[in-house]
């Protein structure tokens, strides 16, 4: 099994943001990252699950990802995505990140554990830190749906409470 393990992080939310990730198989790992100049804490979350993802060079081998975040764990876990994609995402915040998770759900064996953040958890604190560096970084990219939307008419999608 793949095991993945992801933070997201936001320095303001809105705000400068980053994300973590540490990819496990059979005892060795990797660690990577990325920061964005203006996102969502939720939509570092996400893409955190995302990138890992795309980033698999098979995918025959079973995934089990471990997150922090309850938005994310339990839209999949619980299944609400599938409904708001019936629904074509209406009202609903992020459904760029979301469209592309599902083009990878559909594809691969992935499991989620919601793991508490912020309590020791070796590769989530790990993960943690990596996101805030990167949120912190001089290199950041441009999380360019967030940014062309959050000042529309859906802003009221796009920003977290």
């Amino acid at each position: 099994m793949i095991e993945i393990y992801t933070d997201g992080a936001a320095i303001g939310n809105p705000g400068r943001g980053g994300y973590g990730i540490i990819m496990c198989y059979k005892g060795k790992c990797k660690e990577f990252s990325a920061g964005f100049r203006n996102t969502t804490n939720n939509r570092m979350e996400l893409l955190a699950v995302i990138v890992a993802l795309e980033s698999l060079k098979t995918k025959d081998i079973p995934i089990k990802i471990y997150s922090d975040s309850k938005y994310v764990v339990d839209s999949i876990s619980k299944n609400w995505i599938f409904s708001w994609e019936k629904k074509g995402f209406s009202k609903k915040k992020n459904p760029d990140l979301w469209k592309r998770y599902l083009k990878l759900h559909r594809q691969l064996n992935i499991q989620f554990e919601w793991v508490k953040g912020h309590n020791g958890h070796p590769q989530n604190e790990r993960c943690d830190v990596l996101a805030v560096e990167a949120a912190n970084s001089s290199k950041l990219s441009i999380d360019e749906y967030y940014e062309q939307y959050q000042n529309s008419a859906d802003n009221n999608l796009l920003s977290e409470d």
